[in-house]
């Protein structure tokens, strides 16, 4: 099988290819605008992969398109602070660049996995979001930050249609907060431009306060990397045709906690850490989201995700709970903080 990625070097395009080329004999061509994350995967000869931009390079993404047999769409901007002040650039690569791929896919009667988000669930009142049947609720259109879940759930929406009126073959995934190593970059955060994790490592790294935007009450569902890419391998092996024309959760349950509660068990893992590099612990302080992200922003209580369909279809249950979650992924970025 011939497995085209999109968005290579990001998060969760580098780890796929490492497990991909590590645990079968497939080929991966990818492209990104950087390879800073492949370091293992460029050394395997199944690994092929061009340096460039979605929105340049489009004769190499159809040609690739119409010579591999799934395509993963990865990139997108998804950084918070992104979808206030930048929300145009987020609406343009997210869902215009994107729509060119699943229009190539569509035109070369290829399968396409394309990632979704949590976020398309918006404001939801539901205890658990399940994929088929749980509204998707957002704010005003004034509140920019909903310009991210909305080019997401628009391309949920086309990809759907197109499965509908020209038998495209599709799955989408909702990753819900997937976290891990790779995360984002400790060398380059700036406040509210990477996610919570990494943000927070990053304060505790240079000994900054650990800012809770409105006190940190929102409560997540945080999933580790292993265990999303477990689930999205099971998604393009695709076992019976069981994906096609599926919505997928892949998300923990189990690991729900509040922000708050996760800068605390950050501050106190690093506390112990041999490699903590501040003796004295980043303090903790509440903040206002206006002030934190700007006049267009708006948060969200929690995120609890149904996995009831992946386990059912695809028999995959999340195995790391949040603590080691978090111990492995704070271990990755101090070891690559003392490297440098």
């Amino acid at each position: 099988m011939k497995i085209l990625i999109i968005g290579v070097n990001g998060f969760i395009g580098n780890a796929l290819t490492e497990k991909i080329l590590k645990n079968t004999n497939w080929e991966v061509y990818g492209m990104d605008l950087s390879d800073n994350r492949l370091e293992q995967s460029l050394k395997d000869s199944r690994f092929h992969f061009l340096e460039g931009d979605v929105a340049i390079n489009k004769e190499w993404i159809e040609y690739h398109v119409k010579k591999c047999d799934v395509v993963l769409p990865l990139v997108a901007i998804a950084t918070p602070i992104s979808y206030v002040r930048e929300p145009l650039r987020v609406f343009e690569l997210d869902f215009e660049e994107n729509l060119k791929i699943v229009r190539a896919c569509v035109r070369y009667g290829k399968r396409v996995i394309f990632p979704s988000t949590s976020e398309v669930y918006g404001m939801c009142q539901d205890k658990e979001f399940s994929e088929d049947t749980s509204p998707l609720v957002y704010g005003p259109i004034s509140m920019q930050r909903w310009i991210y879940a909305c080019s997401k759930q628009l391309m949920d929406r086309v990809i759907w249609a197109y499965g509908v009126q020209k038998n495209l073959r599709f799955t989408l995934i909702r990753p819900f907060n997937w976290i891990g190593p790779k995360l984002d970059s400790l060398t380059t955060p700036k406040e509210g431009s990477s996610r919570v994790v990494t943000q927070f490592i990053s304060n505790l790294v240079n000994g900054k306060p650990i800012q809770l935007v409105n006190g940190g009450h929102q409560k997540r569902a945080f999933t580790y990397l292993d265990d999303g890419i477990d689930c999205l391998m099971k998604i393009i092996k695709n076992e019976n045709n069981v994906c096609d024309k599926q919505i997928f959760n892949i998300g923990n349950p189990h690991n729900e906690c509040s922000v708050k509660e996760l800068a605390k068990k950050l501050r106190d893992l690093y506390s112990k850490h041999p490699l903590k590099a501040q003796k004295k612990a980043s303090p903790i302080q509440t903040v206002n989201e206006k002030s934190y992200y700007g006049q267009g922003y708006e948060d969200i209580a929690y995120r609890m995700p149904s996995i009831k369909k992946a386990k059912t279809l695809l028999g995959w249950t999340p195995k790391v709970d949040l603590d080691t979650s978090l111990q492995k992924t704070l271990d990755y970025f101090l070891k690559e903080f003392h490297s440098k």
